[in-house]
């Protein structure tokens, strides 16, 4: 409902809950179309007459283009001759209010003048958009400057939860650990770790992190800011092959084996920084109109409301007299 072309909301109700209703009981598989008549180039046939108005085809689908996404299809589909009819209503009451005069009303004036800026303004971000170039060497540029944003890490870890952690096991059989008892076995398997013992069979046996031990351990990749603090950090300062020191985070004691530290490729992550530098100059463009126009802004219409008053304190009851 946001695009400011979508004025006949008759329209759009009616198609929205068409498609509601196609969402409840699908329709039939359509019969194959016929094939189209091949028509001349630049064709634009009438295809709405009522009360010696003419609406083309060119007009219909123009409508059509200005619903949200998620409705154009059902509209050209399924929906297309409700959608119709309601465009038709929306066309008759503006013919009808045209003709009383309400297209020079004030708030109706008022409200195209704001369509037609909004209109304008809009095609020239797309011009603005359209002319902004985003080379290799930007793209080049951006990641070196960012590159920690791009790193990561593979990595394995055991984990041994006290009472009390979310991650805590309490199967039977399995003895709570209090905090001291938690770190002095993760002590311990480190130990047996540094000495030789296979990670992966250990953190199968020992993990209180079932669903990454029941793979060896296995954390797969992940980049900055997806693990807490404690735990990136030991991941990504340690060395690959290597078994950090025991770990303490809110779930518990980690041991990490580091098995990769790499940085996703520049050709991967190109789309989404060109996409990122384009918006950043579209914003820089925008932000450069606006300083260059010598604006001045009204203060006192445009000062923060003062904040609300405080409650009076209530007045002590006075005591009844006595007679």
């Amino acid at each position: 409902m946001k695009k400011t072309l979508i004025i006949f909301a008759l329209a759009l109700t009616a198609v929205a809950g068409l498609a509601q209703d196609k969402k409840a009981a699908p329709a039939p598989a359509a019969k194959p179309a016929a094939p189209a008549t091949a028509k001349p180039a630049g064709d634009d046939p009438v295809v709405i007459t009522a009360n010696g108005m003419n609406v083309t085809r060119s007009e219909f689908e123009g409508a059509i283009k200005t619903l949200p996404a998620e409705y154009q299809q059902f509209a050209m589909g399924p929906g297309k001759k409700q959608f119709a009819e309601d465009y038709l209503k929306m066309k008759l009451l503006a013919a009808e209010g045209m003709k009383q005069g309400l297209d020079k009303a004030p708030n109706v004036t008022r409200q195209i003048a704001l369509m037609k800026d909004n209109l304008v303004a809009t095609e020239t971000v797309h011009k603005i958009e359209g002319n902004i170039n985003i080379g290799d060497d930007d793209v080049k540029k951006y990641y070196d400057e960012h590159k920690n944003e791009y790193e990561e890490v593979r990595a394995r870890h055991i984990l041994i939860a006290p009472k009390g952690s979310p991650a805590a096991q309490h199967g039977e059989g399995k003895k709570e650990l209090t905090d001291d008892e938690a770190k002095a076995k993760a002590e311990d398997l480190r130990k047996k770790l540094v000495a030789g013992a296979n990670f992966e069979d250990l953190a199968k046996t020992e993990s209180d992190d079932t669903g990454s031990g029941s793979r060896g351990g296995d954390l797969g990749a992940f980049a900055h800011g997806q693990m807490v603090p404690e735990f990136e950090k030991a991941a990504f300062d340690a060395k690959v092959g290597e078994v950090t020191p025991v770990v303490k985070t809110q779930f518990g004691y980690h041991i990490i084996k580091v098995e990769s530290h790499a940085f996703t490729p520049i050709e991967q992550v190109k789309p989404a920084i060109e996409k990122q530098l384009r918006q950043k100059k579209l914003q820089d463009a925008i932000e450069s109109l606006k300083n260059n126009a010598n604006a001045k802004f009204d203060d006192a219409y445009f000062a923060p409301p003062p904040p609300p008053a405080a409650p009076a304190a209530a007045a002590p009851a006075s005591p009844e007299k006595k007679h």
